[in-house]
């Protein structure tokens, strides 16, 4: 089954607990960017679509800590396997896209 393009929000509620909020973006009008806030000296990264932002930041909104630098690091070492993930398959795609169409093959 193939889903169209969409953004899933939740937001989780319980008594006594921490709210969970869960983000999931399938849409092709997703904008990524990251940058440092000039006023705060505090780096950002943005995920947004029309339908919902996620912005990241440091701990508190303060200074960069090693926790700080320990979570960019895993944002960094997850989106270049992100980027390894999709390009393969898309090449694979692609060969079989290919493969089929080939009166050749």
């Amino acid at each position: 089954m193939s889903l169209g393009p969409y953004t899933y929000v939740t937001l989780s509620l319980r008594p006594e607990s921490t709210p969970h909020v869960g983000v999931s973006f399938h849409t092709p009008d997703l904008k990524v960017r990251a940058g440092l806030l000039l006023s705060c000296s505090r780096p950002y990264l943005e995920f947004n679509s029309h339908e919902a932002d996620v912005h990241i930041s440091t701990t508190g909104a303060g200074p960069v800590t090693d926790t700080d630098l320990t979570i960019a690091r895993e944002i960094f070492t997850a989106a270049a396997r992100y980027l390894a993930d999709c390009e393969q398959l898309r090449a694979e795609q692609s060969a079989s896209t290919k493969d089929a169409t080939d009166p050749a093959a």
